[in-house]
């Protein structure tokens, strides 16, 4: 990615969040301002970045916005209503009102909005916020890029319904909906670190964009002790990524892994990170999640893992927000520390809630901890089934692997 690209996908939050605030839409104005990026990422390599970037891509992209009103014979009203406000002047080149007001965090509400569906939080979210294009998004969500365009111009349309304003909620509401907010971005991290379908373990873009994301927020909400948290978490588990596959390309898991590939300068910002959350703020689920991220990090082999530590935080992680997922981890660590036959335990009881049940990490799990009793037999056919269920290549294969050399 060139110096210009970086700029531009950094400023079309920014620019976009300064026209929905001053004109009320979001569709016209989204549009508006994909036309004056494209206009930039043509000229600016060649005539150089303006002195004021932001401001330059606000005019070009108010001008554009103007234009399509006045085309529009049937918003003659709207053009009326929108040419009497007092900040429809245009700021000449290089100059902006409110130079320092970044909307970037109330447009992060807007797309996380409560009448949207969490797949069209996530689309709209990478479009706005993230700058990727609706081919990116549809190539990491591996459907038709038709498709996408159709979620996306739904959510569109579904805040437009809604009436949902350009504001930030309201005091009552905002720990809930920034509750959203974070769980998108940790959505699409996770999508991007363990894709769940397709030819390839990890979608850096992904990855990457959400990373960018969190940190934008926390460069805003800096006292927020559960943003540090998720950026912390983001942090701690990418810093692994270069040793989660082999040269060929195969899965490798974490007790396999060579940590001499982990990116050591990425855990030591997460465990600064979570290590100041935890001393000065409210204890939250994203910071737990990231401490037992550190603990994982900081072991320099996998067999001085601290589980004790780790089981200890998910009981505490359990208490706080209890769900089959953290259950299922909560498994593991109770398998490490007390034996196998404790999280099998676990394990049955979590057969039975339909929220995981046939998910083949449930299968993978149970697989691991017979293979850690010596159930030859039984660990490869979970293994197998395992297999089956999902529908990422990369775990199939080394799920029939673990097979395979087990039968």
């Amino acid at each position: 990615m060139t110096e210009v690209e970086r700029l531009l996908r950094e400023l079309a939050p920014q620019v976009l969040g300064v026209l929905v605030r001053r004109y009320e839409q979001f569709d016209t104005c989204e549009d508006a301002v994909q036309e004056a990026l494209l206009d930039a990422a043509v000229q600016w390599p060649e005539q150089g970045v303006p002195d004021s970037p932001r401001a330059w891509l606000i005019t070009v992209a108010s001008r554009r916005l103007a234009d399509q009103v006045r085309s529009e014979s049937a918003r003659r009203r709207r053009e009326e209503t929108v040419a009497a406000r007092e900040d429809w002047v245009l700021p000449e080149p290089g100059e902006e009102r409110h130079a320092d007001r970044d909307d970037t965090l109330r447009l992060l509400f807007l797309c996380c909005h409560p009448s949207l569906s969490q797949a069209s939080q996530l689309a709209l979210t990478l479009r706005a916020v993230g700058g990727l294009t609706t081919a990116q998004i549809a190539g990491a969500f591996l459907v038709p890029e038709a498709t996408m365009a159709q979620r996306i111009s739904r959510a569109k349309q579904r805040i437009r319904s809604a009436g949902a304003g350009f504001a930030m909620p309201p005091d009552s509401e905002r720990p809930q909906r920034l509750r959203v907010v974070l769980h998108v971005l940790y959505l699409i991290f996770n999508e991007g670190y363990t894709a769940t379908s397709g030819p390839d373990l990890h979608r850096p873009e992904l990855t990457t964009e959400a990373i960018r994301l969190a940190r934008m927020v926390h460069r805003m909400l800096p006292a927020d002790g559960e943003v540090a948290g998720l950026l912390a978490l983001m942090l701690l588990t990418e810093a692994r990524r270069p040793a989660r596959t082999d040269l060929a390309g195969r899965l490798v898991p974490l007790a396999e892994q060579d940590r001499t590939l982990w990116d050591r300068e990425a855990i030591a910002a997460g465990v600064a990170l979570v290590s100041q959350a935890l001393r000065t703020t409210d204890l939250g689920p994203y910071q737990l999640q990231a401490a037992i991220a550190a603990v994982h990090d900081e072991a320099p082999r996998a067999q001085g893992t601290d589980w004790p530590q780790i089981l200890a935080l998910y009981g505490v992680l359990l208490r706080m927000e209890d769900n089959p997922v953290i259950r299922l981890n909560h498994a593991i660590a109770l398998a490490m520390v007390n034996g196998p036959q404790a999280g099998l335990a676990v394990l049955d009881d979590l057969a039975s809630d339909d929220r995981l049940a046939g998910h083949h990490r449930l299968a993978a799990v149970r697989a691991h901890l017979l293979e850690m009793a010596g159930d030859r037999a039984a660990a490869a056919a979970a293994y197998r089934d395992a297999a089956r269920r999902t529908t990422s290549l990369p775990e199939q294969r080394y799920l029939d692997s673990r097979a395979s050399r087990l039968a």
